[in-house]
């Protein structure tokens, strides 16, 4: 029993330091490009270990009802580098663009919110394919890997710079959780990741490698605080992306429940209903962002990868664990404990698991034969996501608002066209 009690306890702890590890490396990138101050970014961390353990732990009890986590979209991270980079160009205010990016927030959130009370959102599902949720798990994991090596480099912040010495503790990380999760045997295969993160810690500590960037507080207990970066904002631009940018929501929801049903005991309950749930829970994640002035949440497809990785598969733990980071995001002496993770090593962590992740994408793309047409749809819809990706940065700045935030995000428009192609290009052979 007791035994049972401590691999409990630490099957909690390993949730919370991948709920940890997803949340802190991309407030960090957002305060970079907004040009936030270190208290700014600070808080900005508090408000997201709360969000994202609030939200996680809602969408685990009333939502999907499976483990996984919530955490700030990589999806959303590219339409707040946009908008930052057009507010930096046209001389504007970036913290008006802030204030705007709060006002999307609530348009998604409530769009999702209405598809799912309604069941409208059955309406969608018929768009989304297993080519077109292998398609978008794969461009999603392609996308942020660039993010996530960068990390790793030590090449992110104002001034960056390639640092030998974190990348090679970095790159040791992600091959010993590899290793860990392929070749180990019982609780170090369960527990790779977080051997992984702790060893990296260690080591980034013992060769003055961990950064005390953030100020401690007087206060013993400190509330998030909401609005932080000002009242919401609205325009046509954003208002008009956010209900585009609806579809990858759902089928961020639809890829997140998919690819963790591959790796979790078959649940007999109705699909329709889980992603009806999940979608209504997600708006209420969106309007929570908004009002804590965070990067909008959302299940995080990589949590599949993360319990194939660990064969963590039961929910108690991973409520536990939501409910202590949104705890302990009131104590600032604890959210300045947990800052101190070295960014590169949560990334490194993070892109162990998105191996795992691009695995499932194809499995979901392979589910249905990959005849001409299926290969012809994906080819296209890769060619174009990924090499917008590689565009210079503010290529596409002559273009209305709207145009730019479309054009300049390579998930949006991959996602777009592998719906699109599929839907058009339809064949009448039956048996492909």
């Amino acid at each position: 029993m007791e035994r049972q009690r401590f691999y409990g306890s630490l099957s909690t702890f390993q949730w919370l330091v991948f709920l940890l590890a997803n949340s802190i490396a991309l407030p960090i990138v957002i305060g970079g490009i907004f040009h936030l101050s270190i208290e700014e970014i600070s808080s900005l961390m508090q408000r997201t270990f709360f969000v994202v353990g609030i939200s996680s732990f809602i969408q685990g009890w009333l939502g999907h009802r499976y483990s996984i986590a919530d955490g700030p979209a990589g999806s959303w991270v590219s339409v707040f580098v946009i908008l930052a980079d057009v507010a930096i160009q046209q001389g504007q205010n970036t913290k008006e663009t802030l204030q705007i990016l709060e006002g999307g927030l609530i348009v998604a959130g409530s769009l999702l919110f209405i598809l799912g009370m309604t069941g409208l959102v059955h309406r969608l599902l018929f768009l989304f394919t297993p080519l077109v949720t292998g398609s978008f798990l794969l461009i999603l994991a392609l996308q942020l890997s660039g993010v996530f090596l960068e990390g790793m480099m030590g090449l992110q912040g104002e001034s960056p710079r390639l640092d030998y010495g974190i990348a090679a503790i970095s790159f040791g990380v992600f091959l010993l959780v590899i290793i860990l999760s392929s070749k180990g045997k019982g609780w170090m295969k369960s527990y790779a990741v977080l051997i992984g993160i702790l060893l990296g810690w260690l080591l980034s500590t013992l060769f003055g490698k961990s950064s005390n960037t953030f100020a401690e507080s007087t206060s013993l207990i400190k509330l998030p605080e909401m609005f932080a970066w000002g009242v919401p904002k609205l325009n046509a631009g954003i208002a008009i992306t956010s209900i585009l940018f609806t579809f990858i929501l759902v089928s961020n929801t639809i890829a997140a429940v998919t690819a963790v049903k591959q790796v979790v005991p078959k649940s007999e309950e109705n699909e329709k209903q889980t992603i009806n749930r999940g979608s209504w829970v997600g708006g209420i994640s969106h309007f929570i962002s908004a009002l804590f002035s965070t990067i909008g949440v959302v299940p995080l497809p990589v949590s599949a990868g993360f319990i194939r990785l660990t064969e963590q598969k039961r929910i108690k733990p991973f409520l536990i664990a939501s409910l202590a980071l949104a705890g302990v995001a009131f104590i600032p002496a604890i959210v300045h404990f947990l800052a101190l993770l070295p960014g590169p090593i949560a990334s490194a962590a993070l892109l162990a698991s998105f191996v795992q992740m691009i695995g499932i994408a194809f499995q979901s793309i392979l589910k249905e034969e990959l005849d001409q047409r299926r290969l012809t749809i994906l080819g296209i819809t890769l060619i174009i996501s990924i090499g917008l990706m590689f565009l210079p940065t503010g290529i596409f700045q002559d273009l209305p608002s709207i145009l730019q935030y479309i054009c300049s995000n390579g998930l949006l428009v991959g996602t777009i066209i592998v719906i699109l192609l599929e839907q058009l290009w339809k064949t009448n052979n039956k048996s492909t």
